[in-house]
């Protein structure tokens, strides 16, 4: 687990434990091994050759602590539906050689005869060679937390009553249900963060320059239509992009705050924005809720920063960036948005960091904290979204 990016409560990890039933080591251990056999099974579900009948990791856990029977049809009913997404992706040209996921234990609180675990998933899955694309990146990855609900039987008897995912976002490859109305990024910086610019100004009413200019929607469909990008040359270094986002992806850079884990959308354009700072991208000093005005440092972030619907209000009025027709059409450095419930509310925001000799982008984001999870794997996983691309 790496420091600064687990979004845990805050409870103290491996308290002591007075109430009856006593969780001692050897039970927390096997609290720890049973989420870690639910979500290595959801991973090898998406693994090319693995089939229906593959022996469930789950299957040895009976007796003192165990799924419930509401649990083991939840588990077998997300594990269809991975197995529907793993045909999905074949369709698309996507296929996994290799699934790897571990999962540690974080925290515990015991009340009584329940129990919360606190844990983190970390998960790489290996793209399989020789299939039709060519030149794609050798894995794809992320860290996702989750809350487990355990309760004790009147014979001391733990098992397994549910699982809810406690990241801000809701992206992870192996996740089956995204909430129905998902939370997009806050339109106003969080509380505690100060409302004046760089400037010393005092914060005013947003840019009375006109209403925002609002981002057409880009196809999905396979192939795209050409639209090459010049990746060398130009004002920005793509290049330095990707080298940004992937060493930042899950190891937040301290320059700057980290907004996983309040309840306010997460930190996909905070991460995105840095992405594009180091590429080149200038500070534009204002106010704050101005959506013209661009700027983001460990003190203070403009609106148009930390804001999936901000942001693209400022691309597109600077010019900084133009629509892509299609989201295949998207290369390094591009930026893909993601409206998961049709609102008219974005949601989402992810830098390209890849792209395979077939047209394919691969984009890596934060909440949760994913590195290069190709657009087919979000088409088929969201297939209703409305998606948006913007290059760069």
């Amino acid at each position: 687990m790496v420091a600064g990016v687990a979004l845990i409560p805050n409870w103290s990890a491996g308290a002591a434990v007075t109430n009856d039933p006593t969780v001692d080591a050897s039970t927390k251990a096997t609290f720890q091994k049973l989420a870690d056999a639910v979500f290595t099974d959801r991973t090898q579900t998406l693994v090319d050759g693995s089939t229906s009948a593959h022996t469930r990791h789950t299957a040895g856990f009976s007796g003192s602590i165990r799924l419930s029977g509401d649990q083991t049809r939840a588990q077998s009913s997300a594990l269809g539906k991975l197995r529907v997404r793993k045909a999905l992706l074949a369709k698309l040209g996507e296929k996994y050689s290799a699934g790897n996921t571990k999962v540690t234990l974080d925290a515990i609180e015991v009340h009584g005869r329940s129990a919360k675990v606190a844990v983190t998933e970390t998960t790489t899955l290996t793209y399989k060679k020789g299939s039709t694309r060519a030149k794609s990146p050798a894995t794809t990855g992320f860290q996702a937390h989750h809350e487990l609900t355990f309760k004790a039987g009147r014979h001391g008897d733990w098992q397994l009553t549910g699982i809810h995912d406690t990241d801000d976002g809701y992206l992870a490859v192996n996740q089956v249900e995204p909430p129905s109305t998902p939370t997009a990024e806050p339109s106003t910086p969080p509380t505690g963060e100060p409302s004046t610019p760089p400037t010393g100004e005092p914060s005013t009413p947003p840019s009375d320059g006109g209403d925002p200019q609002d981002a057409p929607r880009a196809a999905t469909s396979f192939p795209a239509p050409a639209n090459p990008k010049q990746l060398t040359g130009g004002a920005y270094d793509y290049q330095a992009m990707v080298a940004y986002a992937q060493k930042y992806w899950n190891n937040y850079n301290t320059e700057y705050p980290d907004f996983s884990g309040q309840g306010a959308g997460g930190d996909c354009t905070n991460f995105v924005s840095q992405v594009l700072k180091a590429g080149g991208w200038k500070h534009v000093p204002g106010y704050t809720n101005d959506y013209t005005k661009w700027f983001g440092t460990a003190d203070i972030q403009s609106d148009s920063f930390v804001g999936v619907n901000e942001l693209s209000w400022f691309a597109l009025s600077s010019k900084r960036v133009t629509p892509l027709a299609n989201v295949y059409q998207a290369d390094l450095g591009d930026v893909i948005q993601m409206d998961f419930d049709r609102d008219g509310s974005k949601d989402h925001t992810m830098v390209v960091t890849s792209r395979d000799a077939s047209g394919v982008p691969y984009v890596t984001y934060h909440s949760t904290n994913t590195y290069n999870r190709s657009v087919a794997s979000l088409v088929a996983s969201f297939p209703s979204a409305y998606f948006y691309a913007y290059r760069t």
